[in-house]
């Protein structure tokens, strides 16, 4: 009896027993008291009767000899509707972090266009520079991907996978979408706002677990915004290829050669005015026979001191800016302004600096930190700009920052420059 068949007689009959003697088209048609069984047509009792008559012409056995157990069909026709189900383990959910690859060597490991280091060289992926992993040989290298860089490095001097490093190498940052975000001192529409941020600025998370809140780094301090109003992203240090490290180091050059130029102007030009300054002194002093003539020297100092002087610089070096700016300490901050005489913030301040030496920067604190090139923490000097989450500033030297810092302070110089954390330094001049 096929096994639709079988299914089909137990659906039916009902009530079959083990050794009643009867057939199973006999027991379909009884029940207890020898009657029909309720139910069941003449279509569906040839049908059964159909499925015994093969049976017996299948197997040697009479066809009175058939015994089908109401146990037996119940199990079979399971079988057929609940076929046996394997249990499984629930998917592994790959880390984000699986295929991430950094650099662990003291300056790079070269990237090469084979896995061989006869091959050529391709670029070069930087200590704590971080990568995405393409392919694994069996001879110890790995294909990576890092920035413009495609090609392979020796598996020895990167790790990969390891999720702890990947988060200490990189940088979540949450970037405004809205015309301007909230910073408040807790993860609530109630709290204290400690400051605003205009769209399109950007600043470092610190902790993602509250649903619906951000912990992020401001120049006010720690503090909390809505998830809804950023996009959030992880930004690595990525390897640099042969050609961009040609096109920098073509640029550092240049630049260095133009500053040497520019100092070198800026010398003779403190020399003029050190001599036009000498002449004006001997000038007054001659006249210092009347008490008059003394009243208006007086007047002259305190004029050529005041806060508000906006003399435009002679020459254009990192200490020049830092020069120039000085002249605006004490002026107000104001968000969104851009006056550096009646109000400004932060990166305003800087792109209004230097907009007095011919140089046009992006509004933005976050556009701000991939301009000019970059130098190290190290190696940081006069007129540099200095990137913190949301925040930007100018070096001015001697671990100070010269900057529009907050309503309270305004224009002012904050010390050691490191007083938050530094996302970049970048050097215009």
């Amino acid at each position: 009896m096929s096994k639709r068949m079988k299914l089909l007689a137990w659906i039916l009959a009902g009530s079959i027993s083990v050794g009643t003697g009867f057939s199973a088209v006999e027991a379909a048609q009884r029940n207890g008291t020898g009657n029909p069984v309720a139910g069941v047509s003449g279509i569906f009792m040839e049908l059964l009767a159909e499925a015994e008559k093969d049976a017996a012409e299948q197997t040697p056995m009479a066809a009175g000899d058939v015994r089908v157990s109401a146990e037996e069909m119940q199990t079979e026709a399971e079988e057929d509707i609940w076929p046996e189900v394997t249990e499984h383990e629930a998917p592994v959910v790959k880390s984000e972090y699986a295929d991430i690859a950094v650099a662990q060597v003291n300056n790079y490991v070269n990237v090469r266009s084979e896995p061989t280091t006869e091959s050529e060289i391709l670029g070069k992926l930087y200590h704590n520079s971080a990568a995405t992993v393409l392919e694994t040989t069996e001879d110890g290298w790995y294909r990576i991907q890092s920035g413009n860089v495609n090609g392979y490095v020796k598996a020895e001097y990167v790790v990969v996978g390891d999720e702890e490093l990947a988060k200490e190498v990189s940088t979540r940052y949450a970037t405004v979408t809205t015309t301007t975000l909230f910073v408040r001192s807790e993860p609530t529409t109630e709290a204290k706002i400690l400051t605003m941020l205009p769209e399109g600025d950007d600043l470092e998370v610190l902790d993602e677990s509250l649903e619906g809140w951000l912990l992020v780094s401001t120049v006010e301090g720690e503090g909390y915004i809505c998830s809804d109003y950023v996009t959030l992203a992880t930004e690595y240090v990525h390897a640099e290829s042969k050609e961009e490290e040609e096109a920098r180091l073509a640029k550092e050059e240049a630049e260095r050669q133009a500053a040497a130029a520019a100092a070198e102007a800026a010398r003779k030009e403190r020399e003029r005015l050190a001599k036009e300054e000498e002449a004006r002194k001997t000038k007054e002093a001659q006249k210092a026979v009347s008490k008059q003539n003394n009243s208006s020297v007086a007047n002259s100092n305190a004029n050529s001191s005041g806060s508000t002087d906006t003399r435009k610089p002679a020459s254009s070096n990192g200490q020049a800016v830092v020069d120039y700016a000085r002249q605006f300490l004490g002026n107000p901050y104001v968000y969104g302004g851009n006056s550096l005489t009646n109000g400004t913030d932060c990166s305003g301040f800087v792109k209004g600096v230097y907009a007095a030496f011919g140089v046009s920067l992006p509004r933005t604190s976050a556009e701000q930190r991939s301009v000019g090139y970059a130098v190290s923490l190290a190696d940081i000097k006069p007129g540099d700009i200095v990137c913190y989450s949301g925040h930007v500033g100018i070096y001015a030297g001697n671990d100070t920052l010269i900057h529009a810092s907050n309503e309270k302070t305004g224009i002012t110089l904050t010390s050691p420059v490191t007083y938050r954390k530094v996302l970049a330094v970048r050097r215009i001049f």
